[in-house]
């Protein structure tokens, strides 16, 4: 299978993304996802058939993650008096928190599980419109260094 690039809504908050309570009549915390997981997931689902997705990619894949937030309406204000960094206090998710939640929409529609992410590039990027998120994926070639010792 070749590369899968998707651009995506911008993620759901991990903080938003599970929800916890403590059912009558038990002790402990069950963990579960949000209704808005449950959209983002859905609506993640949908954009992947939309671009022609039949199966996930089987085994060891690359991820690269582009994160837009969205642009300000002073962004202009903000480029002119810092040129090279005006987005540096722009309103953004956490990479990390953006890699788990985007792990979990696309498993078994894009990917077979995230324990096959062997190589993972997240960047964010200058702001240029609406929130979004570019995910490109591709599959890995299983390398064996030592076969030629054999």
């Amino acid at each position: 299978m070749s590369e899968i690039k998707l651009v995506l809504p911008y993620p759901i908050s991990a903080n938003r993304y599970w929800r916890s309570f403590v059912p009558r009549g038990h002790q402990r915390a069950i963990v579960t996802l949000s209704d808005e997981a449950k959209s983002y997931k859905q609506q993640v689902g949908w954009m992947c058939k939309a671009a022609g997705i039949k199966q996930p990619i089987i085994g060891r894949v690359h991820i690269d993650i582009q994160l837009y937030p969205k642009r300000p309406q002073d962004w202009a204000k903000r480029a002119k008096k810092s040129p090279d960094s005006w987005d540096d206090d722009v309103q953004c998710l956490d990479l990390d928190n953006v890699n788990k939640v985007l792990f979990d929409a696309i498993k078994g529609i894009a990917i077979e599980d995230d324990k096959w992410v062997r190589r993972l590039t997240s960047e964010r990027m200058e702001p240029d419109g609406e929130a979004r998120v570019v995910v490109t994926i591709r599959p890995l070639q299983v390398v064996t260094p030592q076969a030629a010792l054999i």
